[in-house]
């Protein structure tokens, strides 16, 4: 994957481009940020521009990455680019925990072996050791040479959502870039582009996801696309019914009839977090603020509907309320009292 077609981390990704484009990368990098949000792939997209047979640079349109200052990124289509997405690239080396969850000494000397020698056909030898926290310790204590008197051919990415757990002496040789979460926006972005989803269940998954790809692909979407229906309806229903009781029947409706209390639960989490995003959109309106910051972009005439019985002042009260009444739900609070609360709150 080139430099271009990252999602998000604009900062960084250009950062990087300038590194390769004036060979000043360092010979080790740690890139560090919460799991999934495309760490790995900045690694390979590295690896494709610094090896890219047919580099474009600034003054290619198709490359423009940043304005006025140089750029290298991989054209994504020559042989050198093709094999090293599809993993099979001799001078590409990636190193993930095994099935035992770590990484052993074993493989980290074999690589620190090969890395000893001149790539066999790239510009620049890349090894990527993806979740490196996971090393043993004595695998990491074997880096440490290595790291601090690199091959000059070689260029060692550490990637990692939890790097504090490296040993300090791994952290103090490899200079951090720092990934951070991802936009709803992007999120979703990444899941109607990458894998396929249609509009609805990506904007769900996205706002359940924390700013996550990875968070958003492990979770059911469908489930997920649901709970926002129930949100954006739970939202109209209360904007029109004030009386209590009438909002009481409202709650009962937040559960179907074949769940057990336990998928009540999840899918009454689900509904809370999807609420939240809604709200935060909400807050977004009443504010004036660039439509393409919401997170629920495909819902912004109905959002737009419901600002007027939800201003800013009443939007945050109801934010407050949903955070309240997730965080009951962490500590075991019944489902349909959180549910009845809720409801009167908003």
């Amino acid at each position: 994957m080139p430099f271009r077609d990252i999602i998000g981390h604009r900062r960084l990704v250009a950062l990087l481009s300038r590194a390769a484009a004036r060979e000043m990368l360092p010979p080790s990098l740690l890139l560090a940020g919460p799991r999934g949000v495309g760490k790995r792939k900045a690694a390979v997209a590295l690896a494709e521009a610094l090896n890219c047979l047919d580099p474009l640079t600034a003054g290619d349109a198709a490359s423009a990455l940043v304005a006025d200052a140089p750029v290298r990124d991989a054209c994504g289509q020559c042989a050198s680019c093709r094999r090293i997405q599809r993993g099979v690239h001799p001078d590409i080396i990636t190193i993930e925990p095994g099935d035992s969850g770590t990484i052993k000494i074993e493989e980290i000397r074999d690589v620190i072996d090969k890395a000893g020698y001149r790539p066999f056909e790239a510009r620049r030898r890349v090894v990527i050791i993806d979740d490196a926290d996971a090393a043993v310790h004595a695998a990491q204590s074997a880096l440490l040479k290595t790291l601090e008197e690199p091959p000059s051919a070689s260029v060692f990415i550490l990637v990692s959502s939890m790097p504090d757990a490296l040993l300090q002496t791994v952290q103090s040789r490899c200079p951090r870039l720092r990934f951070g979460a991802l936009s709803p926006a992007e999120v979703a972005e990444a899941l109607m582009r990458d894998h396929g989803y249609a509009e609805p269940a990506a904007r769900a998954a996205a706002a359940d996801a924390d700013g996550s790809i990875g968070r958003a692909l492990s979770v059911q979407s469908a489930d997920l696309a649901e709970a926002r229906d129930g949100a954006q309806r739970l939202l109209e229903q209360t904007a029109r019914v004030s009386h209590a009781a009438q909002r009481m029947d409202i709650a009962k409706a937040l559960f179907g009839s074949k769940r057990t209390p336990a998928e009540e639960r999840e899918q009454l989490a689900a509904c809370l977090r999807a609420l939240s995003s809604l709200l935060r959109d909400l807050g977004l309106l009443g504010t004036s603020a660039d439509p393409s910051a919401l997170a629920n972009a495909d819902l912004q005439d109905t959002l737009a509907r419901l600002s007027g019985s939800f201003d800013t002042s009443r939007s945050l009260r109801a934010f407050a309320a949903v955070d309240r009444a997730l965080g009951a739900l962490e500590r075991n609070a019944g489902s349909k009292v959180v549910a009845d609360w809720l409801v009167l709150q908003l």
